[in-house]
């Protein structure tokens, strides 16, 4: 998925605080340290919901190194590595 050209107001949801409240922009798979191949994670993260426009929050952090993520997608709620969620633009 690609987008506008990255704004300063856009950030990696991996980078954001629990609380975070935003609108997903795209998905950028290429720059995660995930250990899934680019296209694989995109596929999975747009099967979850993780979609242009979509609302997302960040819930809940896990107690070491605050992973995984607890996020809220649309009304649907999914733990997430950090690492995966680096693929995430958010404003």
């Amino acid at each position: 998925m690609t987008g506008d050209p990255k704004s300063s107001e856009d950030i990696r949801l991996g980078l954001a605080d629990r609380g975070f409240s935003g609108k997903i922009l795209r998905l950028d798979t290429q720059v995660t340290g995930s250990s899934l191949s680019p296209e694989e994670l995109e596929q999975r993260l747009v099967e979850m919901g993780f979609v242009e426009g979509a609302r997302v929050e960040i819930l809940h952090e896990g107690a070491i190194r605050r992973d995984p993520i607890a996020v809220r997608v649309a009304n649907i709620t999914i733990a997430l590595r950090r690492s995966e969620a680096m693929a995430v633009i958010v404003e």
